[in-house]
């Protein structure tokens, strides 16, 4: 009995030691929780990524409200968070997404936006410049970026982009009051 009640307080200890670990690798990194990220109110760095197939820049955008997310093929994150990122896609259709993919293989970056029915505009930056510019240090990572091109808001990991409150905050800076 002594050794089962040892067994549960450790098993405790680690779970807590993981879940602050965990807490302070979010607030670090810039969450979309507790204090704000350096980043907001900053202007959103400008970038032209061009990757063989085509050529995506940043001020294409300018005057539209767009969500720059970063991801990869092989992200798990990524890949339960995209049906949600798709559903917001149709349902904001006024919302501009641009994905910004670090795959290294194409192949698998192709088979991603073919099995995902991705509809939006994506791009590959292999070599991860763009990303660390922003200063993501992990994926999946998003910034709603309003019309004047500064940073509104960071999302850091997997979202549930149906989320009322993220759903709220997009339509805020897609209707700002007069």
């Amino acid at each position: 009995m002594q050794t089962r009640q040892n067994s549960r307080g450790i098993q405790f200890r680690r779970s807590a030691l993981c879940s602050l670990a965990v807490g302070v690798l979010m607030l670090a990194t810039g969450c979309n929780r507790g204090q704000l990220p350096r980043e907001l109110g900053k202007m959103a760095p400008a970038f032209t990524i061009h990757d063989g197939a085509q050529t995506v820049s940043l001020s294409q955008y300018r005057g539209k409200v767009v969500v720059v997310t970063f991801w990869a093929s092989y992200c798990a994150p990524c890949m339960e968070e995209f049906p949600s990122l798709l559903a917001l896609h149709q349902r904001l259709p006024q919302l501009n997404i641009l994905g910004v993919s670090i795959d290294d293989n194409v192949q698998a970056y192709r088979n991603f936006l073919a099995s995902y029915h991705v509809d939006f505009p994506t791009v590959r930056d292999p070599s991860q410049d763009v990303m660390h510019r922003y200063g993501t240090v992990q994926i999946p990572e998003a910034y709603v970026i309003n019309r004047s091109g500064h940073i509104v808001r960071k999302y850091v990991s997997a979202q549930d982009w149906n989320d009322p409150e993220i759903y709220r905050t997009l339509s805020a800076t897609l209707n700002p009051k007069q």
